[in-house]
């Protein structure tokens, strides 16, 4: 069985996609995925065991990167299309099944139930990745075996939705406090390349012997497999914070300008902290502009409301003498 699979070029949005391909791993174990999608979320679909071939898709001018991808595709017979970007070319190939983002979608909901909904699934899928072997090698060399790990994640792609530097260390403080929930853990800090200012003051206010750097380090899924080691994650909306939901660790997510009913981490295991105001409040002042905005706008996010957040939907999760590894699940036999 084949199947295509075209998904997003933007890192969260191609997480929030991978528990269809989970769902199409379950349902049809045999059959060969050929994942599309941008450059960013590449590694993220490496691990999947169901997938035999991605495209990476490069952005030109006159939606050429569309027309190179139905020239890599237009010559297989395929037994099922699942398209989440609505393009032109799961139209314009041969497929037995074709389900297509349309307007019949609900996009006031969650994009892993909008997901869903492509395929027209009674429940929802959640999220899920799965890791290769060397990406596991490098998680595995970050982060040791040893004491719990707390994972954080202060950067994001706009200054506007970063949760100020000296309230996650306030936080990070809290939980590694005798108080706290992980006394004496070790901290993890993450953030992509470019997002190093916004995420070094927090990783240089830990106690260097309990300091993990993951800022500008690896592909997306190797720092997603090191996510994956982590007790514990918090951070602001963003790619990082969706990893971390997918790969199973309890997640705080910080909301403040986005859209928490869409983006909000995904599962029973997950919770957000969001700022009193709405993404819209927030913008609405004079002057404002996304592209020359120069500082964050959760200032009215307080340390206090986020600690508790953590205390009244994390308070069963404990520390142990050893992380618990997430090994990748085994693909269904069939």
């Amino acid at each position: 069985m084949k199947v295509l699979f075209i998904t997003s070029t933007r890192l969260g949005d191609g997480i929030l996609s991978t528990g269809l391909l989970d769902h199409i791993l379950r349902e049809y174990p045999s059959a060969k995925v050929t994942v599309a999608c941008g450059w960013l979320p590449v590694s993220i679909f490496e691990g999947f065991p169901n997938v035999e071939r991605i495209i990476e898709m490069k952005k030109k001018k006159c939606h050429g990167h569309w027309i190179d991808l139905w020239k890599a595709v237009v010559g297989t017979k395929w037994d099922m299309v699942v398209d989440l970007r609505d393009s032109a070319v799961s139209r314009l190939i041969f497929a037995k099944k074709r389900y297509i983002f349309s307007k019949h979608i609900d996009q006031t909901k969650h994009k892993a139930v909008q997901a869903a909904q492509v395929m027209k699934l009674t429940g929802v899928p959640a999220p899920k990745l799965y890791f290769t072997g060397t990406q596991k090698v490098v998680a595995d060399n970050l982060i040791p075996e040893g004491s719990p790990v707390i994972a954080v994640g202060p950067s994001a792609n706009w200054i506007g939705k970063t949760w100020p530097a000296e309230r996650f260390i306030e936080v990070i403080a809290w939980l590694t406090s005798a108080e706290g929930l992980f006394p004496d853990a070790r901290v993890a800090v993450f953030a992509a390349p470019g997002e190093e200012e916004q995420a070094r003051p927090v990783l240089e206010s830990v106690p260097a012997a309990r300091r993990i750097d993951g800022i500008a380090k690896g592909t997306p899924g190797e720092v997603a497999a090191s996510i994956a080691r982590c007790n514990f994650y918090i951070g602001n909306d963003s790619g990082l914070m969706h990893a971390a939901a997918a790969a199973g660790v309890p997640t705080l997510g910080l909301f403040g300008p986005s859209y928490p009913h869409l983006y909000a981490p995904y599962g029973d295991h997950c919770a957000i902290a969001q700022t009193p105001e709405t993404f819209d409040q927030l913008i609405d002042f004079e002057g404002y502009s996304a592209k020359t905005l120069d500082k964050t706008l959760m200032d009215t996010l307080q340390t206090s409301q986020v600690i508790d957040i953590i205390k009244n939907n994390f308070k069963g999760v404990k520390s142990a003498t050893d992380i618990h590894v997430k090994e990748a699940t085994q693909a269904p036999s069939g």
